[in-house]
């Protein structure tokens, strides 16, 4: 039988431990695997593009556990109704390739995003950060605030977005959360004085959220939106006045905001700055941009925490996904034996 966590347990789990205690133990997950980053295979998640969006398999293992994520991006969804990300996700044991949970990982996929961002900035933010702005209210949107104010102590926002009904959703969401949230008129009305600019828009295009004029010395910039192939935020002359750090540089220059630039634009990878091999911020005036496209040892991160988190709880249904001949050589035994009672697909524990 493998655990399986649902979208129905997974917000149950949520609300037991809390939203921001979840993000806070995650970004520990997360910054572990940073600083075992040679320990993982590592290669540019296989993705398949349409005209209509793209599906893609992220996988990666530490020698002892097997992780991969199954994720589309569709931004035309949200017009029948749909929603533009979602995800499910399976851990396996290396010794024997069994797989030992499956889960949903549409929620995971945006609580992880957001914790790898805040755990990026403490090491690319200036230390007295106090303001970020968010630029494109979509369904990340709120997971970013949470994170950055539980791990960064942020809570003054300066938003935008193009669709007032966004805005509404993001503000009726995070009420109650110990936020100072101002709305401004433009893009550039939210950066003015932001010390931490995060840019998440889900236009499958290349788009300028943010031109170079709009950006001061000091700023850090989490770049999340641009993570495919054709679709950027950042005016490229950003780019050339900041410092760039990534997660995986064979994906980040296919996906990121680097594709614009040339095959050997110089950029710094986070885990090096995580564990002390490089310095992220070395000056107040610095720019730092984090060009987040989303890599798999942080859907690993993601699934190991969340395997850890429902051990021992009911927070888990078990399926019978694999199957158990009594002679392992024998498969077709199964259908040959004599009709028994049908199992439960999905049972509890």
């Amino acid at each position: 039988m493998v655990q399986y966590v649902g979208v129905e347990n997974m917000v149950r789990l949520i609300a037991a431990i809390g939203i921001e205690p979840y993000l806070i133990g995650l970004a520990g997950y997360i910054e572990e695997d940073f600083r075992r980053w040679s320990l993982f295979e590592k290669a540019p998640r296989v993705a398949s593009h349409s005209a209509d969006g793209v599906i893609e398999l992220m996988p990666t293992s530490d020698g002892e556990l097997y992780g991969f994520k199954y994720v589309n991006g569709h931004p035309k969804n949200t017009r029948t109704g749909l929603q533009t990300v979602t995800a499910f996700g399976v851990l396996s044991d290396v010794e024997t390739g069994y797989p030992r949970l499956l889960s949903e990982m549409t929620i995971t996929t945006a609580l992880r995003t957001a914790a790898t961002s805040a755990v990026a900035a403490r090491y690319l933010a200036r230390e007295d950060a106090a303001v970020m702005a968010i630029i494109g209210l979509g369904s990340q949107s709120e997971f970013q605030a949470l994170a950055f104010k539980a791990l960064n102590g942020i809570r003054r926002l300066q938003v935008y977005d193009i669709d007032p009904a966004a805005t509404a959703k993001f503000r009726a969401n995070l009420a109650g959360h110990g936020f100072e949230i101002e709305v401004a008129s433009s893009a550039e009305a939210a950066v003015l004085g932001a010390d931490i600019i995060t840019t998440v828009t889900a236009d499958k295009l290349k788009a300028t959220i943010l031109s170079d004029n709009m950006i001061g010395a000091g700023v850090h910039i989490n770049a999340v939106g641009g993570d495919c192939p054709g679709k950027t935020e950042l005016q490229r002359d950003i780019l050339l006045r900041a410092e760039v750090f990534v997660e995986f540089p064979e994906q980040t220059r296919i996906e990121g905001e680097i594709q614009q630039m040339e095959p050997d634009f110089p950029v710094t990878e986070l885990w090096r700055v995580i564990v002390g091999e490089t310095k992220g911020r070395r000056t107040e005036d610095q720019i730092t941009i984090f060009d987040s496209v989303g890599f798999a040892t942080e859907d690993f991160s993601a699934l190991r925490y969340l395997r850890d988190q429902v051990e021992g709880t009911d927070y888990y249904d078990e399926i019978d996904l694999l199957t158990e001949p009594e002679d392992p050589r024998n498969l077709f035994g199964l259908l040959s034996a004599p009709a028994a009672a049908p199992r439960a697909v999905l049972g509890a524990r």
